[in-house]
Parts: C-alpha cells; structure tokens; sequence
C-alpha cells in the first residue's frame, strides 16, 4: 500500500507516507502561514526518502477540514492538483476523525469508552464530535458541531482531548473535571495516513472531482471588536481570525 498523507488545517504541516513494506516517514512541524512554502517540498522530500515519485503512490489522503480556512484550503489545493498530476484517487479525512484516531491509538482505552475531540475553531469557539472505542473499532456517534466551549454537550461519562482544552482552559475548569486527556492534540497526519489505509482497503476513495474542503463555518472573519472579544477570553490572548 502506498499513500501519502496531507494535513494543514491548523497552524501545523503535516506529512506521512506509507510505501509497501517500508517504515512510515513523517514530518509534522508548527509553521502557520509559512506551511504553503513547504507542503509541496516536504511530499517530495518524504518520496525520495523512499525511492519513489508521486506516479508511484496508490491514493492521495488529505486533511479536508474543518479548522483554519487558508489551511485547508491549501491541503485540498495541492492534493487535487497531485492527483490530477498523477492520476491518483483521493481519500478525505475530516480533522476531527484524524485527531480522534490519535487519541485512540496512543492511549490505551476499555472497550465502549467514549470520547469528545475538541478542536480549536479560533473566533472564541470549538469543534467538536463525539467517538465510541468498541471491539477495537474507532465509531463517530455525533456529527460535527461548532459552539462556544462552554456548550460542548458532557454526559459526564466521555473522556475529553484537544488543543481546546488548552486554549479554552477557564471555559472548562468546571467541565469534564477529570476527565481531560491530551491538551495539545491537533490533526497529524499520522492519523489520516491510518483512517486513510482502513478506507483504502474498503475501496473507500473518490475521484479527485468530487473533492471537497469542509468548512462547518460559514464567517470565516471577525469585526475588530469581535476579534478584541475573542482575544480576551483566551489564555493566550492571540488574536484570532
């Protein structure tokens, strides 16, 4: 099996690739905007690594959102041009599915335990869906949703992770008490190249024409006072936008 995996719907570039029996290569570095100057780099770089071109692969896997609107437009960008490039069926994988694959894979989990994935979505709120480990099968049980982290729904039983936790940390100190795990999880692209090998197998891939970025969010800007607003109820108090 021989794909190579996408991501850059956060603030970080991320790039794996699986090539037959070979170890996978990854590179997954925090770069902001500077990520559209070395996406296309980092894919050749990983294929050289491997003795291969882009003709060679299998299926493209891309990040397809939601979480910053440049960046995944960018990784849904330059996977249709390579598969159209190369020929290559594409297999998308939402943000939250990767980050949750994540989570279940490095920590070692009961069977029918369920977890939120909470995903900084900037503008003062948060992505978030709902997942169930059983019989070793990752499940999604909730669409995605974007709300205040205040309004993330707690049946008091679901373990929590996500770089939200970190970046809303007040909105949460009396929230999924105990129950948070992993503060700092965004996608990787370790984690679609994963989801993206299941659904490769399953003969889960799409033409490159039916490709398409999920944004969940409709206003992809704020106002200044909006953006002075949002500033101010995070820890960090970056401005966000």
């Amino acid at each position: 099996m021989r794909i190579l995996a996408i991501d850059t719907s956060t603030s970080w570039c991320s790039v794996a690739l699986c090539f037959d029996d070979k170890p996978i290569v990854h590179r997954h570095e925090l770069l902001g905007s500077k990520a559209s100057q070395h996406l296309l780099p980092w894919c050749g770089n990983l294929l050289q690594q491997c003795g291969a071109r882009f003709s060679d692969l299998d299926a493209l896997a891309v990040g397809v959102g939601p979480g910053a609107f440049t960046g995944v437009r960018l990784s849904v960008a330059v996977a249709q041009g390579l598969s159209v490039g190369s020929q290559l069926p594409v297999i998308p994988v939402t943000s939250l599915d990767a980050m949750a694959s994540q989570f279940a894979q490095h920590h070692q989990m009961p069977q029918n335990t369920t977890f939120t994935i909470a995903l900084d979505a900037r503008m003062g709120e948060v992505y978030w869906a709902r997942y169930q480990y059983d019989n070793y099968e990752l499940k999604s049980i909730s669409p995605i949703q974007l709300t205040a982290p205040e309004d993330i729904e707690d049946n008091h039983q679901d373990l929590i992770a996500g770089n939200a936790l970190a970046e809303y940390a007040d909105d949460f100190k009396d929230h999924f008490v105990g129950r948070r795990m992993d503060l700092q999880l965004v996608p990787n692209a370790l984690g679609i190249l994963d989801l993206a090998q299941e659904r490769y197998q399953a003969g889960q891939t799409i033409p490159v024409e039916q490709l398409e970025p999920l944004y969940i969010r409709n206003k992809v800007a704020l106002t200044t006072q909006e953006r002075h607003d949002a500033a101010s109820r995070t820890p960090t108090g970056h401005l966000l936008g």
